[in-house]
């Protein structure tokens, strides 16, 4: 049996795969993100509420461990963070452990149970508080150097004017990475903020942004499309280089079906295969994309070890 965490910025969720692969939340329980060791404690005491023996302990967070060190890097909690994790976790808890980014669970999940499934290729991306994606090619995870791969919102490559929309780029915004130009600093949700108060002058949530544009709010129509563009340009050379079939959505703006909706057309109009039907839409798995995921990640590993 797995036990499957989805380990969030505020709550370990925990649950067992059940005969069709979903994986049910058997309860949750605070993060303690500064105690290793009540992290781990809360860990174990999962594990005595899932039914029968363990096999493995599959995590998902937001985060990843870089394989040539083997070192977390989990920023969002500090005592994870910098860790040798998963040889520890082996001892601590008395099995094999592995820990996957969360990114790449959601690409698992909507491969394996969701908007993808029969899908060779696909890209799931994130558009929430940050700008992610997990990578699965003929439904396997793809990981690379340093533990990261699918993370195209860290590249320097946006044009800040849009495709030419705007005669005068946005600002130059320095991302949380170091770089400057990212799609993350662009594409998030505070990204559609920033392009909206520097194109209407107006400071606005982005909810608030899609209301208006919903309503025909001219300004947040300019700043909608300007957002379109960014994102479909960047989604674009992710499709045409890896042959993508599928691109679900996640994150906070992957509740507004009508702005996925015209990503997802731009997208099309650029590519170079011709799609006729929808490649962007939203994914279906993202309240339990990362259980799932991390029963799909467990038995990928488990699979490997026979």
């Amino acid at each position: 049996m797995i036990a499957c965490f989805d380990i969030g910025g505020s709550f370990i969720k925990y649950g067992v795969p059940d005969a069709g692969g979903l994986v049910p939340e058997l309860g949750r329980v605070k993060v303690p993100a500064n105690d290793y060791d009540a992290f781990v404690a809360a860990l174990k005491a999962a594990m005595v509420e899932m039914p029968g023996p363990i096999d493995l302990v599959s995590i998902a967070v937001a985060g990843f461990v870089d394989p040539g060190t083997g070192r977390a890097v989990i920023a969002n909690i500090p005592c994870l963070n910098g860790r040798v994790l998963q040889p520890d976790l082996d001892a601590r808890l008395g099995c094999r452990t592995i820990v996957t980014n969360d990114a790449d669970c959601f690409a698992l999940a909507e491969y394996g149970h969701g908007v993808a499934e029969g899908k060779a290729n696909v890209f799931a991306i994130i558009l929430g508080s940050g700008v992610g994606g997990g990578l699965v090619i003929n439904g396997r995870l793809v990981n690379g150097a340093g533990g990261i791969a699918g993370e195209w919102g860290h590249s320097p490559i946006v044009d800040r004017t849009a495709g030419g929309l705007l005669s005068e780029p946005l600002p130059e915004i320095a991302c949380g990475c170091g770089r400057k130009g990212c799609l993350d600093s662009y594409g998030a949700a505070r990204g559609l903020e920033r392009i909206h108060n520097a194109l209407a002058g107006t400071a606005a949530d982005s909810m608030q942004i899609l209301a208006a544009w919903q309503a025909g709010d001219s300004a947040a129509e300019r700043s909608v499309a300007v957002y379109v563009e960014t994102v479909a340009r960047a989604l674009n050379l992710i499709v045409n280089t890896v042959g993508i079939d599928s691109v679900p959505v996640g994150g906070g703006l992957a509740s507004a079906p009508e702005l996925i909706a015209q990503i997802d057309a731009r997208v099309r109009a650029l590519v170079l295969a011709p799609r006729r039907s929808p490649l962007v839409v939203p994914g279906i798995r993202a309240a339990d994309g990362g259980l799932v995921g991390a029963a799909l990640a467990g038995a990928q590993m488990l699979g490997e070890a026979a």
